[in-house]
């Protein structure tokens, strides 16, 4: 950094020094970013969600309008740069590593290959983040995949007042239900790496779908709203943890 700026706090008040320090674990979770595990250092302007390219059938690209809309509704309402478009890239490219945050979707089958598990694996302990969103049909083979890239991880089911449910806006009942599937609960799912987060899988909610343009799905304005805002929370919380 080529200026460094000193600050007293003797003259803020306890509100003030919390945003203070929100501001300041954000800036230092950002640059840890550029860790070993990534070839790539993200640019703040460029910083944007990588969309997972995979074979074996599913429709990888579903739910087009979704990021794009995820990224104007954060640009527009929280102070992380982003940029406007996705990045799509698939997990044996090299350019994956430029990309700490992926976001994979699909209606249809996973299927990584042996490189593919290999690279998912050392960008997630690396540092990276990974969110699943289950489009309803992809369930079955992303477990799978996933358990080929952490054969000894279970997954756990976060209760409603785990963090990543209140780190932004507050989510009282957990995860919310956009569209029904097969009637069941909607559950967020997560593996860990000792305390850290490697990937949230957001089930039965298809919070994709409600990113999307509201006339796509013709989903109440309220259920647009959450599924941006829960969002917009899996977002911060994988910035700031």
């Amino acid at each position: 950094m080529e200026q460094i700026a000193f600050v007293t706090f003797q003259h803020y008040n306890k509100d003030d020094m919390k945003i203070i320090c929100k501001i300041l674990f954000l800036i230092t979770s950002l640059l840890m970013f550029s860790v070993d595990a990534f070839a790539v250092e993200p640019d703040s302007e460029d910083f944007t969600i990588c969309r997972v390219k995979y074979s074996g059938g599913g429709d990888w690209y579903s739910d087009p309008s979704s990021l794009p809309n995820l990224l104007t509704f954060i640009q527009k309402n929280t102070n992380i740069k982003v940029g406007d478009e996705e990045a799509r890239y698939s997990l044996d490219d090299e350019e994956i590593f430029g990309h700490p945050y992926l976001y994979i979707t699909g209606h249809g089958n996973i299927r990584f290959s042996d490189k593919e598990v290999t690279n998912m694996r050392t960008l997630l302990l690396g540092g990276g983040f990974l969110h699943a969103d289950d489009n309803y049909g992809m369930d079955e083979s992303f477990r799978r995949e996933m358990k080929r890239v952490f054969p000894n991880k279970e997954w756990v089911e976060l209760p409603h007042d785990h963090p990543i449910y209140h780190c932004y806006y507050s989510f009282d009942h957990g995860l919310p239900k956009i569209h029904e599937h097969d009637g069941k609960p909607s559950q967020g799912l997560a593996l860990f790496e000792d305390e850290r987060m490697l990937v949230f899988y957001s089930y039965e909610s298809d919070l994709g779908d409600g990113w999307e343009d509201p006339d796509v799905h013709n989903d109440p304005k309220e259920k647009h709203h959450a599924a941006l805002r829960m969002g917009i929370n899996i977002f911060f919380y994988a910035l700031t943890h």
